[in-house]
């Protein structure tokens, strides 16, 4: 008996120290937005929209000021965030060709295998949604879903049932009650919002939001187009040109609309954390799939190379690490964030990812930093006619190239031209800046497998 008695104090000794092991490690959160610009945050100084619970994240933790996708895109950039590679190495290279290609491991699979209990909540946009990878809880719909009663299925292999209600309600709500279940591993939680993606269908509670305000226009509102290269000039994104924005007043304040929606539910998953007693043990990541023009050159949408299509919030509260009302200067990429997420994690990060790990640079190691990245974007003929193009964004110049017959070239300087207003690329004064810009883009092309 008292082998017996010694044996099992002995098991629960080890299990007890396991259990101990597992609470010291960090738990994740990945929330993503759809289409949201990098702006459309109060903190980050919009004077119309309020988001009081993004606020306090970036308030009690990080804002990346300059953070980027690169691909603006919604498909390939949740892939390259998923797989931490670039399109053109993940094999989703735009929304129609939406399967990863087998053998690379999601960001998911590699924290399963490392011991974290797993969950996806909301829209993947993943061929499949994602359905045929393996979650510890899914809930989870197809394609674009609909902001109102939507279809969704909870399990990978569960049935499709309408859920009366908004989306983004409806999803927090069920990844909140996953937060809530009693666990010994540690945890990472991704949940992907619906909002603000086109068509903006605003939750009842909002329907009167911002019904007296005006929307200013934004300052390049009245340029011409035809000043641009055609590649840009042609794109079919104009405000007023589509039944579901016929004018920018009305169309962003439903945008707007739906991100307080997103902003509330945040609120939740914040409440949620603070009352389980996880949240200064949880690193809460914010991020958006890309940005949006709103009304620059009368445009809406994104895929262009220009600012306000690739530039997206970025914020990141994790107490041990991220310092308290931090802004952060240098360029963050989507691509960082599965390096992060698993570094934050204690795994070490695997040799061949593209992104590079913001914690190093949380921590002010900064030599070494980027000092440019490459963008790609490739559907083209598609949706809005944006032709396929690549370019370099540095920190101060930018240039991009259609890379398709008739080729065209926009090059800027960021510092003195923030509103990429003045073509720079067909100036002879530029012509060694531009060929030095294509050189660079070539070598990055190279460095990241784009053959």
């Amino acid at each position: 008996m008292g082998s017996f008695l010694g044996l099992a104090a002995c098991v629960l000794s080890l299990f007890g120290q396991g259990a101990q092991e597992d609470s010291t490690r960090p738990n994740l959160v990945i929330m993503m937005t759809d289409d949201q610009r990098h702006d459309a945050l109060s903190c980050a100084g919009n004077t119309i929209l309020k988001t009081p619970n993004l606020d306090r994240l970036a308030a009690e933790g990080v804002r990346f000021q300059n953070a980027f996708v690169t691909n603006a895109l919604c498909a390939p950039s949740r892939a390259t965030l998923l797989t931490g590679l670039y399109s053109h190495a993940n094999g989703v290279m735009d929304n129609k060709t939406r399967v990863i290609t087998p053998g690379i491991p999601l960001l998911s699979e590699r924290l399963q295998a490392a011991g974290y209990e797993v969950a996806f909540c909301g829209k993947s946009h993943i061929q499949g949604a994602l359905r045929d990878r393996k979650w510890d809880y899914y809930f989870g719909y197809r394609e674009q879903g609909v902001y109102h009663n939507p279809l969704i299925a909870e399990g990978t292999d569960g049935k499709d049932i309408r859920y009366p209600g908004y989306m983004d309600d409806i999803v927090t709500d069920h990844a909140v009650a996953w937060l809530k279940k009693k666990r010994s591993k540690p945890f990472c939680l991704f949940l992907f919002f619906k909002a603000p993606h086109r068509s903006w269908q605003r939750a009842e509670r909002h329907k009167d939001l911002f019904k007296n305000i005006e929307i200013p226009k934004p300052a390049t509102w009245d340029d011409d187009r035809k000043l641009k290269p055609k590649a840009f000039a042609d794109a079919d994104n104009v405000i007023g040109n589509f039944k579901d924005v016929p004018s920018l007043d009305q169309f962003l304040k439903d945008y707007y609309a739906t991100i307080v929606a997103v902003d509330e539910n945040v609120g939740k998953v914040y409440d949620t954390l603070k009352g389980l007693g996880s949240l200064d043990r949880t690193a809460i990541l914010f991020t958006a799939d890309n940005g949006f023009f709103a009304g620059e050159w009368k445009a809406f949408d994104k895929r262009l190379m220009h600012e306000p299509s690739i530039r997206v919030p970025m914020l990141l509260r994790y107490p041990p690490l991220a310092k308290k009302g931090t802004l952060e200067k240098a360029m963050a990429l989507n691509l960082d964030i599965h390096p992060t997420m698993l570094e934050i994690a204690g795994e070490k990060v695997p040799q061949g990812l593209h992104g590079k790990s913001l914690v190093p640079l949380l921590r002010g190691q900064r030599a070494g930093w980027r000092q440019d990245w490459l963008y790609e974007y490739f559907e083209f003929p598609g949706p809005h006619s944006v032709k396929k193009n690549r370019g370099v964004r540095g920190e101060r110049y930018k240039f991009i190239h259609y890379f398709e017959e008739p080729q065209e070239y926009e090059l800027y300087d960021l510092e003195k031209d923030p509103l990429e207003r003045t073509n720079l690329a067909y100036l002879p004064e530029f012509a060694l800046l531009r060929a030095k810009l294509a050189q660079r883009l070539l070598q990055l092309r190279q460095e990241t497998g784009d053959k």
